[in-house]
């Protein structure tokens, strides 16, 4: 079955840097969109980084765009996320999602999402 494990948060200060890694299972990441969202307290879940399946194109939202790099390891079957210069409203949960393709629909799977705290 398909799953995606975050892992690579923690406490940093601002400045700082750091990579999240998403790894996947039950699909090949090069096969799938992958994205990574964040959601604040009290706020909606908001995309941040997306790369597509086909030619690897990726984008960004505005207020990571020149800080945030979203990347694949095709061999690992892993996609990361390295963001730098992190701001205290970077604060979030960040999930990892995919949408996979089976024969008949495509279906958005989430991971369980890691904490990032960016707190002097």
């Amino acid at each position: 079955q398909v799953q995606l494990v975050e892992s690579g948060g923690g406490l940093v200060q601002p400045g700082g840097s750091l990579r999240l890694s998403c790894a996947a299972s039950g699909f090949t990441v090069s096969s799938a969109a992958t994205s990574w969202y964040r959601q604040a307290p009290g706020k909606e879940r908001e995309l941040v980084a997306i790369i597509t399946s086909a030619g690897g194109s990726t984008n960004y939202a505005d207020s990571v765009k020149g800080r945030v790099t979203i990347s694949r390891d095709n061999a690992k079957n892993t996609v990361y996320l390295q963001m730098n210069s992190l701001k205290p409203e970077d604060t979030a949960v960040y999930y990892c999602s995919a949408d996979v393709r089976s024969a008949l629909t495509t279906f958005r799977y989430w991971g369980q999402g890691t904490q990032v705290t960016v707190s002097s």
